[in-house]
This record gives structure tokens, sequence and C-alpha cells, in this order.
């Protein structure tokens, strides 16, 4: 098993779309996606995030970091949540992708997560992060 981070990805025309879309029918349609997920035992978690505007970013391009208020990029470079999935293959990541409902103009990035036993195990850091992980059950 491996894990795999899918991304939604909203162009302006899914975001109009969606904002025409009552609030209680997005819950039921994620929703019974969202149980499907949790039936098939893949879903380990999935979030969606507020608006851009309401966020900051941390620009680390000069020497100081910089925060500016608002959304960075266009909005085709925004995400605005994710599924994290434990599943067999980037296969079976990229069938859950297509069953997920979306808007027109969605898209959804699919990259995998590195496991911790991909690192140097004889790094302190690495060393303290699985002991971190075990005492929190997450090993």
């Amino acid at each position: 098993m491996a894990k795999y981070m899918l991304i939604m990805r909203g162009t302006d025309e899914a975001l109009a779309k969606m904002a025409e879309t009552p609030f209680e029918d997005m819950l039921e349609t994620m929703g019974r996606f969202n149980d499907e997920l949790i039936r098939a035992g893949v879903l380990v978690a999935a979030e969606g995030l507020d608006d851009p505007a309401q966020g900051v970013v941390v620009d680390f391009s000069g020497e100081t970091p910089v925060v500016t208020d608002g959304p960075y990029g266009e909005t085709k470079e925004l995400f605005g949540g994710f599924y994290l999935l434990d599943v067999a293959s980037k296969e079976e990541a990229v069938e859950w992708a297509k069953r997920m409902p979306g808007f027109p103009g969605t898209k959804c990035e699919i990259r995998r997560v590195p496991t911790i036993d991909e690192f140097p195990q004889d790094n302190e850091y690495v060393i303290r992060e699985r002991a971190w992980r075990e005492l929190t059950g997450q090993l």
C-alpha cells in the first residue's frame, strides 16, 4: 500500500459553478463519495480549504520572509482541498480520482506521499520523527 494525495484544483469556471450549487447538495454529493472511500478502507484524510482570499502567503524569495495577504497566483494554481488515500498503486488512486465529484473545469493532481522508510534511517531527525510517529500511533 502507498499513500497518494489527490489535490483538487478549480478554475474560475468551476468556482462559479460551485457558487451556484446549494451547499447542502455539495455536502450530500461529497458525503456519498467520502462514504465510498471509507467503506473501501482507503481514506486517510480529506479536507477542503477556506477561500484563498482569507489566506496569507509567506514568500522566501528575499533575505527575510515577506508576508502578504490574499491568494498567491492565479485561480488555476490554487488548490481547494485534498484527499489522502492509502491504496495499492498510482493506478488505483487515478481510478478513485476519476470517481470524485467535480464541477466542469476542476482538475485533480495526484501525487505519491513518500514514507519515512524511504529516508536515511541513521539521520537524527528521521529517528526523532519515527519515534514521534510510533508514539502517536502513525507507524
